[in-house]
């Protein structure tokens, strides 16, 4: 039969510090209730001082931690590796092809963008040539790149949202660097009557607003809105007058230029 030992109820003695923490460390039974585990409670309520002097705890295993990291583990510093500062703290990797293949994504996040646009980015981040040319090659292979697609989608948006003409619409796709021949085919869809009747529903929309100045002043800032936007003078000088006279207008003398 085991011997069960009885743990005394008098005062702890100098130096019992570490069996409060786990128990009796020589094996022998603990008994819940005595005086000493009473004690033992009262140790634990203030245990981070004494876990603290013994190493364990939470704050031991943070310092623990902590030392492990600053160690100087291989992970721990790009600097040893030789890494450019720069790319260390982008985080950008070393090759030129993989740099100028993360700019084109980020850029290409969200809108499309021509060939120019992301060749004078990556130009302006001073990726090499050779790199920036076989990123833009392969992204205009598989079809991130599509300056046809991007003119056709820019002219039916500006059109359609903000009542562009064609010239209006050639002049904003050669600032973005779409090739010509691009160009001309995707404004070609853009006949002459659709022109027009966009024009007509400008001018109503405005014409309110003119109400109240003299004839030739509504001509002005009319036909002005509509040069603005691209469209030719003789276009412009009908759809004005014609909406003048809708309203009763004397439109006689308005066959000049303006």
């Amino acid at each position: 039969m085991t011997r069960r030992t009885e743990w005394p109820a008098g005062p702890a003695e100098p130096g019992d510090g570490p069996e409060f923490a786990g128990g009796p460390t020589d094996g022998s039974a603990y008994e819940p209730g005595t005086g000493r585990g009473a004690r033992s409670g009262r140790r634990s309520r203030g245990g981070a001082d004494a876990g603290a002097g013994a190493g364990f705890g939470e704050g031991a295993g943070r310092r623990a931690r902590s030392g492990t990291r600053s160690s100087g583990s291989p992970s721990s510093s790009r600097a040893e590796r030789g890494e450019p500062r720069d790319q260390r703290d982008r985080g950008e990797p070393r090759d030129p092809v993989e740099q100028a293949r993360n700019i084109c994504l980020r850029l290409l996040t969200g809108t499309p963008r021509t060939r120019k646009q992301l060749a004078d980015a990556l130009r302006k981040r001073e990726i090499p040539d050779e790199a920036a040319e076989e990123v833009l090659a392969r992204f205009e292979d598989v079809g991130l790149i599509d300056d046809a697609a991007f003119a056709g989608a820019w002219v039916e948006s500006r059109h359609h949202g903000r009542g562009l003409a064609r010239r209006a619409l050639v002049r904003e796709l050669r600032t973005k660097g779409v090739d010509s021949s691009v160009i001309d085919e995707a404004v070609g869809r853009l006949d002459a009557d659709q022109e027009e009747e966009t024009a007509r529903e400008l001018v109503a929309r405005k014409l309110r607003s003119t109400r109240g100045l003299d004839r030739d002043k509504r001509l002005r800032r009319l036909a002005g809105m509509l040069a603005r936007k691209g469209y030719g003078e003789g276009m412009a000088l009908r759809v004005v007058r014609q909406a003048l006279e809708e309203e009763g207008e004397d439109t006689e003398g308005l066959d000049e230029p303006f």
